[in-house]
């Protein structure tokens, strides 16, 4: 054996069928044994997984692996996030149905993804586009709609004139969609709501008790909600506006500002905009040009400041003598505050560029530390650091803080109407979910519209509302909107004929749920909340960065709204979060420069030439340029297909080198290089235990006694296992593994040294008992054909994890560095309880030290006990 190429391909087939015979990895919910739920966010189906899945999966797998060695009852599962766009885009240029299009990459990617070798629990997998799975989502959906967490209205919304669809601000890039890469205009629609800003604060707080997730993610989380406390503040207009209004309301963080105010500015969507426009035809245009701009606040953020002048004017609330105009600016959100600003230039940037290009004021109110207020001016950039308010009447002299309780009792005090001029608000950046999506390839929403009773939820026998097969996609838009039958049904109140919602739900709702579903999969109820209360929280998930916001928090929402409809008993899915690094990879191009063509690594070959790597094409010669390390993708066609590398190297391979290259979090270079390094440490480990296999027997009963060389290596094998296990109980797998390399070699030192005697047999049979069983979560197919060999009769991924023997972590012996003159010159070990006369004669005993005495007796011999011993001669 010891002498045999480890065959991965052969190996690693072997033992997947061996798994899948015996459901190794299939959980049952009634199993006594503590639970550990690790989830990986599931893929879309695209038709091809990448480097990135495999850093995931393998990520995610390591923990299933350990925690299942350690006892606990471990739920794995995998499922698709399969409706959306792209299969409607596939279905377009391609003539295939988006179904046939999503269940076929399904089935590639499956395949590809069993190949990994990765303990999942098939047994409950389920796709977001099954019937199955949507009914159980258009059921919650009614609940919700019952409970008043649901409700529809008329909202600006993105609207993709190609993919004739409303887009997520997100999916806004420069003005332009995402997928068509069409100007993106803005519509008024009648759109579905989620009333997450009902959860506001709950979701703030709670983000102080999710200590196992990143502070990166939970601080974006926190801003996104955006809570903020300011004044509401009512400025009287001169003469009333068109609407009839008497007083302009806006929120404001910054009332300690209210001296510097410059404008009053009302956002393109405002009421009173919307009125002016109707008899003002430049206003109307410049209106109607903010809305092609998109809604998202990068796109205003980006854009230039501009506004029209409405001619409207308002007192200032401080001070009688100052009037501010009120203009329409294209920087101002409806959906924040209450869609009008008080502008002060002086200390907000948007304000001053608004300010400059119009000539308006500048007046600044607070003072930086130590400047001179006779001499400080504001250039092109607002001032926004703390300081103390001047120029500022009454607030002259105090601090920010003092400054806005000064002015909110100030105003808090005087009336308007009979309504105090000011009041405290806590407002919120979060806006109500808008689900509605204008297409066909996802769950339809179950509501019909009735000419007799309005908007009618179906009933919930009559589930689920099923797409229909039958339809195409001839032209753009939903083709349930143009289907000859679908939409025409009757109404569950009064039978008469009515229409279906054509609408089908933002694909976000179907991944803020599935980590719930997974618990009871074949449950006739969206949940099982027994199952459901005992596995949730997810105690570890793992995904990328991208989804901090959006995905995670419209989760945390769903868990708290299926609370409150009875689904499950929690407020919060996911108990530990662990976003994972890119997988990067080096650029090449054919030609001159940025000008030429990507080349892929599969077209090139690289040598080192006189200490220089130089690329050149396979089929032709040319040379080719090697660029940047950049985040592998299509476009640069810096990509590496795992499957090549799986068919090459085995998976084992492509694991053990992502989990080894850098710190998890991090990113990973994919290089050559690196995964030949991790393939000749298989062969190697393999070669080690074969050369054990065939030289020593396995373990019996308990530990001889052990002394010398062998007691060396079995307190390596226990300290290695405890740092290992720490390092995998702390997702430190890059660390496991630097430590499982320098097991190998004290192991393989042991070996050189031989096995000549019953202690070091046992010594070194241990050792690779443990060396297997820790790279068991990390190599599986590698450990389960070592295991064997090792004469194991059973799986390694059935067998408990081995326990650390404390005692031998404690070191009996401490490590001298010997100086002479005050210069190291070696180092002397000995045992701990050496007295100090015992340290001086064995250090003066040491080759080196006399060699330098020559002879004679030193003239000092210094021992600090336990830390340094100095020769002075």
């Amino acid at each position: 054996m010891a002498t045999e190429r480890y065959n991965a391909r052969e190996v690693e087939a072997r033992w997947q069928k061996i798994w899948n015979d015996k459901d190794v990895f299939v959980t049952h919910n009634d199993d006594p044994r503590d639970k550990y739920y690790v989830l990986e966010m599931f893929p879309y189906p695209s038709g091809r997984i990448h480097m990135g899945h495999v850093r995931n999966y393998a990520m995610g797998d390591v923990v299933a692996r350990f925690k299942r060695a350690k006892g606990f009852n471990v739920l794995h599962p995998m499922g698709w996030d399969a409706f959306g766009m792209p299969a409607e885009n596939a279905a377009m240029q391609n003539k295939v149905h988006p179904k046939d299009w999503t269940y076929d990459n399904i089935a590639a990617m499956r395949g590809q993804l069993k190949i990994m070798g990765l303990s999942l629990d098939w047994s409950r997998e389920f796709a977001t586009c099954d019937v199955a799975y949507y009914t159980q989502q258009q059921r919650l959906f009614l609940k919700f709609l019952e409970s008043g967490l649901v409700y529809r209205k008329n909202a600006k919304v993105n609207w993709d004139p190609v993919d004739m669809t409303v887009l997520a601000n997100e999916q806004v890039i420069d003005g332009r969609g995402w997928r068509s890469g069409a100007l993106v205009e803005q519509r008024e629609l009648t759109q579905w709501f989620f009333r997450i800003s009902d959860y506001s604060e709950d979701l703030l707080e709670a983000i102080e008790s999710l200590d196992r997730w990143p502070e990166k993610v939970r601080l974006m989380q926190k801003n996104w909600i955006g809570r903020s406390e300011g004044l509401r503040v009512r400025f009287e207009f001169i003469d009333a506006a068109p609407t009839g209004d008497t007083a302009l309301e806006i929120f404001t963080t910054r009332p300690d500002t209210l001296f510097g105010a410059s404008f009053m500015g009302l956002s393109p969507d405002h009421p009173i905009s919307t009125e002016l426009a109707k008899t003002n035809p430049e206003l109307k245009a410049f209106i109607d040009e903010c809305r092609r701009v998109g809604t998202s606040e990068e796109a205003i953020e980006k854009a230039e400041k501009r506004g029209i002048d409405t001619g409207l004017r308002v007192k200032h609330p401080l001070d009688d003598s100052v009037e501010l105009p009120v203009y329409v600016a294209n920087f101002i959100l409806m959906d924040y505050g209450t869609g009008a600003i008080f502008a002060c230039p002086a200390h907000d940037q948007r304000d001053l560029d608004f300010a400059r290009k119009y000539d308006l004021s500048v007046k600044p109110v607070v003072l930086p530390k130590n400047a001179d207020p006779a001499a400080f001016e504001i250039g092109n950039e607002a001032f926004t650091d703390d300081g103390t308010i001047f120029n500022s009447g009454f607030l002259d002299g105090l601090s920010i803080p003092d400054a806005k309780e000064a002015v909110a009792r100030k105003l808090e005090a005087i009336s308007i109407g009979g309504a105090p001029q000011a009041e405290r608000q806590v407002n919120y950046r979060l806006r109500d979910w808008g689900i509605s999506r204008q297409r066909y390839w996802g769950c339809p929403i179950p509501v019909i519209h009735c000419e007799d009773c309005g908007v009618v939820p179906e009933k919930d026998e009559n589930l689920p509302v099923q797409l229909p097969d039958d339809i195409n996609f001839d032209k753009p838009g939903n083709p349930l909107d143009r289907h000859p039958s679908w939409r025409e049904t009757t109404c569950p109140n009064c039978g008469k004929p009515a229409k279906r919602e054509t609408d089908t739900m933002d694909t976000f709702v179907d991944s803020s749920w599935y980590f719930a579903r997974f618990t009871a999969p074949d449950c006739d109820q969206p949940t099982d909340p027994k199952a459901a209360n005992g596995w949730l929280p997810v105690d570890q998930y793992i995904g990328g960065i991208e989804h901090a916001i959006l995905h995670l928090l419209y989760s945390r929402f769903f868990t708290r709204a299926m609370q409150k409809v009875g689904a499950l008993d929690l407020k919060e899915p996911f108990k530990g979060l662990f976003t994972q690094g890119m997988v990067n990879h080096e650029t090449y191009r054919l030609g001159d420069g940025a000008n030429g063509r990507w080349v892929s690594p599969a077209e090139i070959r690289i040598e080192d030439i006189d200490g220089s790597r130089r690329a050149t094409l396979l089929d032709t010669g040319d040379e080719v340029t090697i660029g940047s390390v950049e985040k592998m993708s299509k476009s640069k066609k810096n990509t590496v297909d795992p499957t090549d590398i799986i068919d090459t190297y085995g998976a084992d391979t492509a694991r053990w080198f992502m989990l080894s290259d850098s710190p998890p979090e991090r990113d990973v270079i994919w290089t050559e290089d690196g995964v030949q390094g991790a393939w000749r440490f298989v062969q190697r480990v393999w070669r080690l235990i074969g050369e054990i296999a065939e030289n020593s027997e396995p373990r019996g009963g308990s530990a001889p006694a052990l002394s010398g060389n062998a007691l060396a290596l079995r307190q390596a094998s226990h300290r290695t296992l405890a740092a290992v296990t720490a390092d995998l109980e702390g997702l430190g797998f890059n660390r496991a593994v630097a430590r499982i390399y320098e097991f190998v070699n004290a192991i393989g030192k042991a070996l050189s040294e031989g096995l000549n005697d019953a202690a070091m047999e046992y010594a070194v049979r241990e050792a690779a008992d443990y060396l297997v069983q820790m790279m068991a979560p990390m190599m599986p197919h590698l450990a389960e054909e070592c295991w064997s060999a090792l004469g194991h009769d059973n799986l390694i991924s059935e067998a408990n994890w081995p326990t650390v023997d404390e005692t031998l972590l404690v070191d009996d012996t401490v490590t001298y560095p010997i100086q002479i003159n005050g210069k190291r010159r070696g180092e002397l070990e000995i045992a701990k309880e050496a007295s100090k006369e015992e340290v001086e004669a064995a250090t003066l005993s040491l080759d080196f030290v006399q060699k330098a005495l020559d002879g004679n007796a030193p003239k000092k011999l210094i021992v600090v006990p336990q830390r340094i011993v100095n020769v002075v001669v």
